[in-house]
């Protein structure tokens, strides 16, 4: 029918209604064109969005729930990045930049989730071009499509996108052409049980469970002075609350569980290691194991908390055995995070079943097969969804994988930006610089590190 050629009588009448039909068309996509584009979230990858659209001069708003940008990042501003400062900024973000003056951090340099936010976030958000577009303390409540639920089909690609916003106690609507969802993952961690299951106990026992990285050796310091402290977790981020907490010396009694078959897999490749800080980090963790000052568990599979008058009590299955550890004053979880899809029930999505990421993207993240380094790179086609012209982006877009880096939702974002303005060529040429050795597993020692 594209190819519709005029001729005599019913052909005629026949291309005239078709090429009406498709006038139509254009006539109803073209009418949000004045509308803007809604970012959810200024951390990096929300404002590396905000970035491209203002460099193309397109409208966009940036809706953040904190009173700062990188609000998630200032809960660990303690913590030191394991990626250097060259695969933590934006392209185009640090064009804009330098055009305002800024002064480029050393690109070899580590930063802490502090100084990726005063040096980088900051200065980025109040370039004039981001700083009007920007609504800070704006909980988004629920994203829809204009007038419709999210069974009706007539006129949906059509239709605008609602933004229902909370600000100051007042719920506003914004009217957008197109969403991308850079929320991540951080403010909704995984449990301590091991069936990755929330229970009542677990919930009445918040004030003695951190989730995330403490500042141990700064504010939180006399939270766990002279205690017994239980680490849950088998990634670096475990490792380096252990090293940290290690540092009050014999202040404090440290207890690891895991759920690995075994610790010794935590030690990599130590002397042998190719990359000098992730072999110093095993060599470290294992000495300190090796002393006895901190307590293995493992595999010990937790399903239960009880709060006892002697402290919190942590049961479940140790070797396939009921188990419990008693008298513990504190835990620090370290057992990842999940995306939240709660304000996105009248979005139409695909999100793959096991990894919760964007589906199509799944099979190219899949922790069990891939690190941060092995992911290829990925654009617009990959991350589009069911709902025409809405993304999920950033750490989200991975769901429960692990192995999601700042630089790739960056590349995320530019493929977008460029097919939301029409670039199409441009939207397919993705491409990633990575250290051949992939960043996700460098860690730094006696500075805490996380993946970003």
């Amino acid at each position: 029918m594209s190819n519709c050629v005029k001729g005599s009588g019913v052909e005629s009448s026949f291309c005239g209604a078709v090429n009406e039909k498709k006038n139509m068309m254009n006539s109803e996509l073209n009418k949000n064109n004045h509308l803007p584009i809604v970012i959810i979230g200024a951390g990096p990858v929300g404002l590396a969005a905000a970035a491209h659209l203002a460099d193309k001069q397109q409208d966009f708003i940036v809706l953040e729930s904190g009173s700062r940008v990188g609000h998630n990042i200032l809960e660990w501003a303690h913590v030191r990045l394991f990626s250097p400062w060259q695969y933590n900024i934006d392209k185009i973000a640090r064009k804009l930049l330098k055009e305002s003056g800024w002064m480029e951090p050393q690109a070899e340099e580590l930063p802490t989730g502090k100084e990726l936010v005063e040096n980088y976030l900051e200065p980025l958000a109040s370039l004039p071009q981001i700083k009007k577009n920007l609504q800070l303390n704006a909980k988004v409540l629920s994203v829809s499509k204009k007038s419709l639920d999210k069974m009706k089909n007539s006129g949906r690609e059509q239709s605008s996108f609602v933004i229902y916003v909370e600000q100051q106690g007042v719920t506003g609507r914004i009217e957008a052409k197109a969403v991308i969802d850079a929320t991540g993952t951080w403010a909704q961690p995984n449990p301590v049980n091991a069936d990755n299951i929330w229970t009542a106990e677990e919930r009445e026992l918040e004030d003695r469970i951190f989730y995330g990285i403490p500042d141990v050796s700064g504010k939180q310091r006399k939270r766990y002075i002279g205690k017994k402290v239980a680490v849950i977790g088998g990634g670096h981020s475990a490792i380096n609350t252990i090293l940290e907490l290690s540092t009050l010396g014999e202040n404090v009694e440290i207890y690891w569980v895991m759920r690995k078959p075994n610790v010794e897999n935590m030690y990599g490749g130590k002397e042998k290691d190719a990359l000098k800080a992730r072999g110093e980090l095993g060599i470290r963790i294992h000495q300190l194991v090796e002393s006895g000052k901190v307590k293995v568990y493992t595999p010990f599979m937790i399903n239960q908390l009880a709060r006892k008058s002697n402290g919190i009590e942590l049961r479940g299955e140790y070797f396939g055995e009921e188990f419990a550890i008693s008298e513990i004053d504190e835990i620090i979880t370290n057992t990842g995070s999940r995306p939240d899809f709660s304000f996105l029930s009248e979005i139409r999505l695909s999100v793959d079943s096991s990894t919760e990421s964007v589906e199509a993207l799944s099979p190219l993240i899949d922790p069990n097969l891939h690190s941060c380094g092995t992911v290829r790179p990925h654009g617009e086609a990959i991350l589009r969804q069911p709902e025409k012209n809405f993304y999920i982006v950033g750490m989200k877009s991975y769901g429960r994988a692990p192995t999601f880096l700042m630089a790739t939702g960056y590349e995320q974002v530019r493929s977008i930006s460029s097919y939301l303005i029409g670039d199409i060529e441009a939207s397919k040429k993705v491409e990633l610089e990575l250290p051949e050795t992939g960043v996700c597993s460098v860690n730094i020692i006696s500075q805490q590190s996380c993946c970003n």
